[in-house]
């Protein structure tokens, strides 16, 4: 098998560019297309170390590849904008094979397509481990502020789009069992999907700001932590409706099976990317209502403390 340390720096970037071709890639530095009027543009980063965030026993290269992207491009929906391009810089051990980096271009420009956007450039470099960083750029139409942290008002609801708890449970899954599940519990196999490649329906934060939407943040270190730096930012406390977010069956039954309360999954648990938003208006398509922000401060669960707090941390 061809490792990276074989092929050489310009014959990887030559598999990656044709993984994920652009016209826009090539150069020193991409030059992008002029923006639309009365837009401004949207930019955002995000790191994943494997053994921290991924590891390769658990997911195929595709599948780390539309991670990357998908946590990314999820930060500019929470703006309320478009992504448009990403940037790959990717460091490697020089015995990593040439197939797996190829295989991490193929997941970014297969996510990118989901969004009509491309991979326009990036960075090579050896590591003693693999790191996978992308940078997103998004464009944010119309003279509307963007979704803003600072925006939510008491009076407002909180909606959601995506899943709260499956990529949690998911990596309690593969910690368990890898992936190969006990008979009887195929079905678990969404979970560790949601982890191992979550998904979120492209342009539902565009569709949040175009009707009415003021404030929005992504599920990525624990729908508890995550409201709670939304309420502090904007100085108001976010009520959870326990009914509204409470452990679906497949949740219910990895419970069950792994001797955890589900509800740790779906309070603390993280990367499901879910969004979450804060209007006064009728949830937004492909939105469901799960709370509503009040006066005061922090986050609750039907007016108390939840019971879970903790959530993701990187140190």
């Amino acid at each position: 098998m061809q490792t990276l340390a074989d092929a050489g720096e310009h014959e990887v970037i030559g598999e990656i560019v044709a993984a994920a071709p652009s016209a826009l890639n090539g150069d020193d530095a991409a030059v992008l297309f002029p923006a639309p009027p009365n837009s401004r543009t949207v930019a955002s980063t995000d790191t994943m170390v494997e053994g921290r965030h991924f590891k390769r026993e658990w997911s195929r290269p595709e599948e780390i590849g539309k991670k990357a992207i998908t946590q990314n491009f999820a930060d500019i929906e929470a703006m309320g904008a478009r992504p448009v391009a990403a940037l790959l810089a990717m460091s490697a051990p020089s015995d990593t094979p040439v197939a797996f980096v190829r295989g991490v271009a193929e997941g970014i420009a297969a996510r990118c397509g989901d969004y009509t956007a491309e991979l326009v450039g990036g960075d090579l470099t050896r590591s003693e481990e693999i790191v996978v960083t992308v940078t997103a750029i998004g464009a944010l139409g119309g003279s509307m502020p963007a979704l803003a942290l600072t925006r939510a008002r008491a009076g407002q609801s909180i909606v959601a789009h995506g899943r709260l708890g499956w990529s949690a449970a998911g990596l309690d899954l593969l910690r368990a069992f890898g992936r190969e599940l006990p008979a009887g519990h195929e079905r678990l196999g969404a979970l560790i999907d949601q982890h191992c490649v979550p998904w979120l329906s492209p342009g539902r934060g565009v569709i949040a700001r175009a009707t009415g939407a003021t404030a929005a943040t992504d599920n990525s270190d624990g729908l508890v932590p995550d409201l709670g730096i939304f309420a502090r930012r904007s100085g108001v406390r976010m009520d959870l409706n326990a009914d509204a977010i409470a452990p679906d069956e497949l949740l219910e039954e990895a419970g069950v099976l792994l001797g955890i309360d589900p509800w740790k999954w779906v309070l603390s648990g993280g990367e499901d990317h879910t969004l979450l938003v804060t209007t006064a208006k009728d949830a937004p398509s492909g939105f469901r209502p799960i709370g509503r922000v009040l006066k005061g401060e922090g986050v609750t669960l039907d007016g108390k403390p939840a019971d879970y707090e903790e959530g993701w941390v990187s140190f």
